[in-house]
């Protein structure tokens, strides 16, 4: 719906300016929405088309308020999808009360089947079948231009490639098709793709049933019933039945049909109020013959309504016990009596959907084979409430999920379940992680004796699942270099130490379960009250895993809490590595942050909008935006490297600084670095943006093209406030994704590295050997910092190639001391795949170094993604902007020296003159007088020789006068360094001179 006067709206429309669209749309996030109760509610312009059922195009409105409201001297109007010149169709005389609909009939083409309702108002005007624009006036004057507005306009709907829309237009329609606003006409959120579905067109006139926006349906009964209760003759047994009714109160359950002597519902319970449950027991005595006794179970309540629920009630006798669960479960890795069919019995002591577990309440006392077993009735229904005792015949199963290395026994083809008694309890066996073979275990109830560590979050939403282990797993390549023993047998220790906690639905979750406070739950939280049973089968991600269905809710705590920035020391300059997740302008459907369509994105010579990537529209790019910009914004960093921005030139990194600089408060405060000669022939590139007021720029961005970077690495040289210099390289070498495709070395090696690693070796060699020596000679300093995602971690090859050339590994320097250093969570394993990798001239004025944990820990439910959530939990706080979490760097730039004479005593020895060699020779020596050590090596100038005196045994010149260099690391307080000195002299001038000692290198 049009609802706002002033032209900074959330509608956007194609313009050349991009900055003033820049501007309104960041602008429109604030502006205040006027809203009409009279909307356009269907749009329809194919009738009569070929294909068409209706004769007639037509357009639809609705009054979606609680108000009526008299559309007398209003209008409707309609113009092409690039058109400016509109036509109109008055309104009648009409008082459209809340909820009721108006029909406009238009032109009539020469197809079509059936005639539209009778029209409350005709028309000619033949509307486009695929993409054009219609708007609802308080006025009878036609408008001009392509995107009128004004208090006048109640409503704009733009469909298909129209340039005049409300938000984002609706994809293009069909003879076949029209586009409806959601919820009958309800919905309404200024964007006309998220309010309008396109569908088969469905005319409603003021004579349609009244739709009254918000108000309460009355929903029905829901009753719970078991499809069949088989029991054993002479035993008896019950099933719990139950109703609700969301706006009403269950008051009467009976047995409607089939009611035989010994069969009755007794112990019914009335819902306490509305939306409560009802619950009855369906009795079965012991004396009641075998037999099949279908039943018919009728719930009532007090608003007169009704349902009935089926129950097959089955008394059979009982098959004989073929062999006990442990029995079949065996100590093997499979059952040996895999293929058969069996008849055994158990508690059930967990139901899931799909079936039930079972379990020998004594067991065989052998801790090798399992006490309980899955059993798989599929949509099958049976009467067994956990506690009862049952009788189960079925096949014998070894279930086997994609990508699983085991299988996992259990019941299946189930003919069946007979109950023999209830009211018994097993007790849960008493586990710890790591475990040496959860095998040992399946299908058994256990608790878990200690909290544990969720491990990764990323499934939560899609499959209610989270990973447990004792404590955090680190990859062991993290750790270890890949191959070593130690890696093997950490990545050994990994596999015994990991169990997924699910949901027992085995579905996406319609409500996402274990979210805490802010709505989230973090890796590195603790879950303890941990009892349920031991499953095995697919996880998010692939392959499969042991699972526990938890039979109790179990209890997490928040051991790992949100910081609201990053902690670290302080420098004078503030670096950060930011992956931000595929942050394109162009989207996934073909339309750009500007409104336009048909648009594409390029990946080499392709350009097309299948080589997007990121958000599929603007409603989702916003809210990709702000999270990022507002975690860029808790850095504060004075420089960044950006990670997967489109590679668009610099449009889209201009973009993100507009939008950054706006949420600081619209000053200036950060600029793009402008992008190198050469970006690379990916649909990403790196990028960099800064903050003018603490650096500048020296010289241009550079970049190195060479055939085996996709994505060039980018330079820039930076000077501090102070007049340092500094570089930083940014980087994102290839991915360890897409090993279908990888050969050779870059094939998957086992070693814990995945594939394309001899590529990223390559890369991260060309990297220290070739570019990094051409940008430093470029910025005539040696001060280099390397950042950026390198798709290794910390211990890989192409890391230890960086390393081997002399760069330090600041992660491991200032985070592995403290706290294990990650930045991804992959596999239920934490590691680092971002970096910050610092020259040997700039590692010693790095001043600290972290990971900000604001995404990695996060479940992927709570991200920008609109599509298939079962809740939207979304925020525009920072958590989850990627899936990488930033890496920030401190530096204290300091210059290459520092005058270190006023920390220092220093005497020397008389000259002594050397008739052979006709020199004068002596000692100085420098003492320490201060409290604290001093950092060499250290260069000792000689100021104020006469003419005719030389410093022989000088190292080097400064500033007109010699000087000698002295290689020592430190020196402490009290310690005393010895130097010898020879001079010459021309003349007979006295030797004198004062000396000036600095730490550091000329």
């Amino acid at each position: 719906m049009k609802n706002t006067l002033s032209p900074n709206t959330a509608r956007s429309v194609a313009t050349p300016g991009r900055l003033t669209v820049m501007a309104a749309l960041l602008a429109g996030l604030c502006a205040p929405a006027l809203a009409s109760d009279v909307v356009i509610s269907q749009v329809y312009g194919g009738g009569g088309n070929n294909g068409a059922t209706y004769k007639n195009d037509f357009i639809e409105l609705f009054n979606r308020g609680g108000v009526a409201v008299n559309v007398n001297g209003w209008s409707v109007q309609y113009a092409s999808a690039n058109g400016a010149s509109w036509q109109k169709t008055a309104l009648p005389n009409i008082t459209l009360q809340p909820g009721q609909y108006l029909l406009v009939q238009q032109a009539a083409g020469t197809g079509g089947s059936t005639a539209l309702p009778t029209p409350d108002a005709s028309a000619s005007i033949a509307m486009s079948g695929t993409a054009g624009k219609v708007l609802l006036a308080s006025v009878n004057t036609a408008f001009s231009g392509t995107n009128p507005s004004g208090a006048t306009v109640k409503d704009l709907v733009g469909f298909g490639g129209a340039n005049g829309f409300e938000g984002a237009p609706t994809p293009l329609l069909s003879n076949a098709t029209a586009a409806l606003r959601n919820a009958d006409g309800c919905a309404d959120t200024d964007n006309n793709q998220a309010d309008f579905a396109v569908l088969a067109p469905t005319p409603r006139n003021s004579s349609s049933p009244l739709h009254a926006c918000g108000a309460p349906s009355a929903p029905p009964i829901v009753a719970a019933c078991p499809a069949a209760l088989q029991l054993a003759a002479g035993s008896g047994g019950s099933a719990v039945l139950g109703a609700s009714d969301a706006d009403g109160i269950v008051n009467s359950a009976s047995i409607s049909a089939g009611a035989v002597p010994g069969i009755s519902l007794v112990n019914f319970i009335a819902a306490s109020s509305a939306g409560g449950s009802a619950s009855a027991s369906l009795q079965v005595a012991a004396n009641v013959a075998v037999g099949s006794y279908p039943l018919t179970i009728l719930f009532g309540n007090n608003q007169s309504q009704s349902v009935s629920c089926d129950v097959a009630v089955t008394v059979q006798a009982a098959a004989g016990l073929s062999h006990t669960i442990p029995q079949i479960q065996g100590s093997g890795a499979s059952s040996p009596y895999a293929g058969t069919t069996q008849t055994t019995e158990g508690v059930v002591t967990l139901k899931v959907g799909g079936g039930f577990f079972i379990q020998d309440a004594n067991g065989d006392g052998d801790p090798t084979s399992s006490d309980g077993i899955f059993v798989y009735t599929g949509a099958a229904a049976f009467a067994a409430n956990v506690g009862d005792k049952v009788r189960v015949s079925g096949t014998v199963f070894e279930y086997k999920p994609s990508g699983a290395t085991r299988s996992y026994t259990e019941l299946k083809d189930v003919t069946s379940v007979l109950v023999q008694s209830s009211g018994h309890q097993v007790v849960p066996t008493n586990v710890e992680l790591p475990h040496a073979d959860l095998g040992q275990l399946e299908g058994m109830l256990v608790r878990f004796v200690r909290p544990l560590t969720i491990a990764q979050t990323a499934f939560l939403g899609a499959r209610g699942e989270l990973s447990l282990s004792s404590g955090r797993l680190e990859v062991p390549t993290n750790r270890y270099r890949p191959g070593t023993p130690e890696m093997l047998a950490l990545a050994a220790a990994n596999e015994r130490d990991l169990i997924v906690l699910d949901d027992g639905i085995f579905v996406t979750p319609s409500t996402i379960p274990y979210i805490g406070a802010d709505s989230t739950v973090r890796a590195g939280d603790l879950v303890s009250n941990l009892t349920g049973v031991v499953d095995f089968g697919a996880i998010g991600g692939g392959g499969a895993a042991f699972k526990l269905q938890p039979s109790e809710a179990p209890q997490i705590t928040r051991d790992n809490p949100r910081t609201a920035h990053p902690e670290l020391a302080a420098g004078n300059v503030k670096v950060a590595s930011a992956n931000v997740l595929n942050f394109f302008t162009t989207f996934t459907n073909g339309s750009d942050v500007t409104g336009a369509t048909g648009q594409g994105c390029a990946l080499g010579s392709s350009v097309s909008k299948s080589n997007c990537r990121g958000a599929d529209n603007l409603a989702e790019f916003i809210r990709q935006r702000d999270k990022i910009v507002n975690e860029l914004k808790g850095i504060d960093a004075d420089v960044y490297g950006l990670m997967e921005i489109q590679n668009k030139g610099d449009y889209s990194v201009t973009y993100l600084v507009d939008a950054l600089n706006a949420a600081i408060g619209g000053l200036p405060t950060y600029a793009v670095v402008p992008k190198p000669a050469n970006t690379g022939t990916d649909a990403i590139r790196v990028a960099m943006i800064y903050k003018p007021a603490k650096l500048s720029l020296v010289g241009g961005a550079l970049a190195d093209g060479d055939a085996v970077n996709n994505r060039p690495p980018m330079a820039q040289t930076f000077r501090a406030g102070n007049g340092e210099k500094f570089s930083i390289v940014v980087n994102h070498l290839k991915s360890k994704g897409g090993c279908t495709t990888a050969s050779g070395a870059d094939a998957d090696q086992k070693d814990g590295q995945a594939c394309w690693n001899a590529t990223r070796v390559l890369q991260a060699k060309r990297l220290v050997n070739s570019f990094v020596p051409q940008v430093a000679a470029a910025a005539g300093d040696p001060d280099v910092l390397l950042i950026g995602d390198f798709n290794a971690h910390g211990f890989e090859d192409p890391i230890d190639a960086v390393t081997k050339a002399g760069f330090v590994n600041q992660l491991e320097r200032h985070v592995r001391p403290k706290a294990l250093p990650y930045s991804y969570v992959f596999d239920s394993e934490s590691g680092y795949l971002d970096h910050a990798l610092a020259s040997a001239a700039l590692d010693r004025q790095v001043v600290d170094a972290t990971e900000w944990h604001i995404n990695a820990d996060e479940p992927t439910v709570i991200d920008y993604n609109t599509d298939g959530k079962p809740q939207d939990l979304y925020n525009a706080l920072p958590y989850r902007a990627s899936d990488h979490d930033p890496v920030v760097v401190s530096l204290n730039l300091q210059p290459a020296y520092s005058d270190v004479t006023a920390s220092l005593r220093t005497s020397a020895s008389a000259l002594v003159f050397n008739r052979a060699t006709g020199k004068f020779s002596g000692k100085l020596s420098i003492s320490n007088s201060g409290a604290s050590a001093l950092s060499g090596p250290f260069q000792v100038r000689f100021d104020g020789l006469a003419a005719g005196v030389t410093l022989a045994n000088a190292s080097g010149s400064h500033n007109g006068a010699p000087y000698i260099s002295i290689d020592a690391a430190t020196l402490a307080p009290g310690a005393t360094l010895t130097l010898p000195l020879s001079f010459s002299r021309s003349g007979s001038a006295n030797i004198g001179y004062t000396t000036t000692v600095f730490s550091g290198k000329f």
